[in-house]
Parts: C-alpha cells; sequence; structure tokens
C-alpha cells in the first residue's frame, strides 16, 4: 500500500518516537485526550537514562525514592491503563514532510500519523574504560544533581573541564568531604567565572594532564586508575564515586537532516511551545534541553508537547 492509497482508518492522531519520561508523559496526556497514540520506545533504549540508574530521590511524588526502571515501568503502565499503544521497536526512518507522516521500523512496518512527537533523548558520553559499565549506578554516575546525596562525606572526582564538570563538582561539594576533577589538559575549557568558583573551592583538588585508565570494585566502586598524559606515571586514586562530566549527544540520527537545530545539537523548538520547524512535528525532552536534563523537566515538556499536538488536530478538525 502506498502513501496516497492509505486508508484514513489507518492514519493515527499521533506517533511518540523515544520513551522516557517525556516520552511516557506525552503518551500518557495524549491517551486521555482520546488521541489513542502509538509509542516505538527502541527495543534497546526504552525508558531512557534512568534506565542505567538506581536510587532516584528527587522526583516529586517519592519520599523515599524510586529506582529509577522501577519509576518508568510506572510510567509506561500508567500510558498503558489510559490506552497507548506501546511498542518496543526501533524506528530507523521517518517522512515528516509527508501528509500524512510517515514512521518507518527496523522490521520493516511502516504506520502513519498526522501528527509526531521525537522524544529520543540524548546519550551521556562514556569513558569508554574497564568497569565503567558494570559499577554504572554502583559509584559511577552521570548526574551529580541525581545521585550526589549518597555520597555524603565520601570523596568522589569528576572526569571534566568543561562548564557541565564544574557544576558537577560544585554541586558535589555540598555533600562529599572531596571532590577530585580529573582533567587531561592543564587548564580548565570552562568559562572563566565557573572556573574561577571551583579553583576556589577548598574541598576541589584538581588532577591536571590526566585520565582515569580503569574503575575497580566488586559490589560498588572502590579505586580509579589515573595515568599522567605528560610524564606516563600511573597511580590509584581511592574514591567510592566518580561523575563523568564530558558531555552528551542529542539522539538526532533519525531527524539531523530534516529539523533544524540548535548550535548545541539539540531540536529547535518555538519556546514556550514544543513546534519545531516542520507543521505538526513537535519534540520533547532532553532532545531539545541541553540544560537542565532532569526527569521532572523532560516529563514537563512531554507535557507541551501532548498540548500541542492536541491542539494542532482541534484545528485541523
Amino acid at each position: 500500500m502506498t502513501v496516497t492509497e492509505v486508508d484514513a482508518n489507518d492514519v493515527r492522531n499521533v506517533i511518540i518516537v523515544g520513551s522516557g519520561p517525556a516520552g511516557y508523559t506525552a503518551a500518557i496526556y495524549t491517551a486521555r485526550a482520546n488521541l489513542n497514540p502509538v509509542v516505538f520506545t527502541g527495543s534497546v533504549t526504552a525508558g531512557g537514562e534512568l534506565m542505567n540508574t538506581t536510587d532516584v530521590e528527587n522526583y516529586p511524588g517519592f519520599p523515599d525514592g524510586i529506582l529509577g526502571p522501577e519509576l518508568m515501568a510506572n510510567f509506561e503502565a500508567q500510558a498503558r491503563r489510559f490506552g497507548a499503544d506501546i511498542q518496543y521497536e526501533d524506528v530507523v526512518d521517518v517522512d515528516l514532510a509527508s501528509h500524512p507522516k510517515v514512521v518507518t521500523l527496523g522490521n520493516g512496518d511502516s504506520y502513519r500519523a498526522r501528527t509526531v512527537i521525537i522524544a529520543t533523548g540524548s546519550a551521556y558520553r562514556h569513558l569508554g574504560i574497564d568497569g565503567e559499565q558494570r559499577l554504572s549506578g554502583f559509584g559511577v554516575s552521570w548526574c551529580a544533581t541525581c545521585d550526589g546525596f549518597f555520597f555524603r562525606n565520601q570523596e568522589v572526582a569528576v572526569v571534566g573541564g568543561g562548564d557541565s564538570a564544574m557544576e558537577e563538582a560544585l554541586f558535589l561539594t555540598k555533600f562529599a568531604s572531596k571532590v577530585y576533577v580529573i582533567h587531561r589538559r592543564d587548564e580548565l575549557r570552562a568559562s572563566h567565572i565557573m572556573a574561577q568558583r571551583a579553583l576556589d573551592n577548598d574541598k576541589i583538588e584538581f588532577i591536571w594532564d590526566s585520565v582515569v585508565t580503569h574503575l575497580s570494585g566488586e559490589d560498588k566502586l572502590h579505586t580509579a586508575g589515573i595515568e599522567n598524559l605528560k610524564t606516563g606515571q600511573r597511580s590509584t586514586l581511592d574514591i567510592s564515586g566518580l561523575f563523568v562530566a564530558i558531555g552528551q549527544d542529542p539522539r538526532t540520527e533519525l531527524v539531523k537532516d530534516v529539523l533544524d537545530l540548535n548550535d548545541d545539537g539539540t531540536i529547535k523548538v518555538a519556546h514556550p511551545s514544543s513546534q519545531t520547524n516542520i507543521d505538526g512535528v513537535f519534540a520533547a525532552g532532553d532532545v531539545i534541553d541541553p540544560t537542565y536534563r532532569q526527569a521532572v523537566t523532560a516529563a514537563g515538556t512531554g507535557c507541551v508537547a501532548a498540548q500541542d499536538v492536541e491542539h494542532y488536530l482541534i484545528n485541523l478538525g
């Protein structure tokens, strides 16, 4: 069946590409509005980055905290309760300029919809060293705001030299007894004001010209291997937490040649709305947010996208 031969009954109101707090929140809102959304979560990335975390203590409504995967399971269950069609499939191609829009899956199936919400999130850059994945959630983290509280009165380290790394390090000084900053150069890439704040903080110690080579620990992180890039000297650092702050990449592979992007690689939307440069295409979550990148802010933009879709469809008649 070609696009021009599609029966009106085969055209969905909305397709949501991606899950996590933004995608699932958009699914909850559009399902409650009787828009019968279909959600393609991704076969591996379903639930987003929270699937790689342990305790989440800063999401409202859970005074005792909740495991990241459990929180995402609750999001999904709530979306299903209202009738969202959730499929663990990978989207491999999109035709967003057509009417209706066409989304093609890895299994070859194609779906058509009047609107599309892109909620593909972002991926933290990893060090790619031994022990990093194994100890993820057990001392290794990519979010000080999420996990810093767990390291009260302990020694931790931050890897990176940009503004994000300095923000992480400064935030961690509220909890940790000592914060090491490990940077591969002998000067910071961070803005002057952020760099100076970190350099002036008595709790922060810099390890210059160095990289982390491996991480050790059985059930939790105990030591990090350090190599000085100028001298070749190797050492170990006893820490209970390592925060990787070397950047993240918005997942825009599907749409980077179709949708307008910002200089930081995120999808450009007409704030405060979620509307992209293509009519009927909306975006939400970390894929549009280079600054906050929190579950609660992602969920908020999912709500915005859902309501934008509802208003758009009303205007379509």
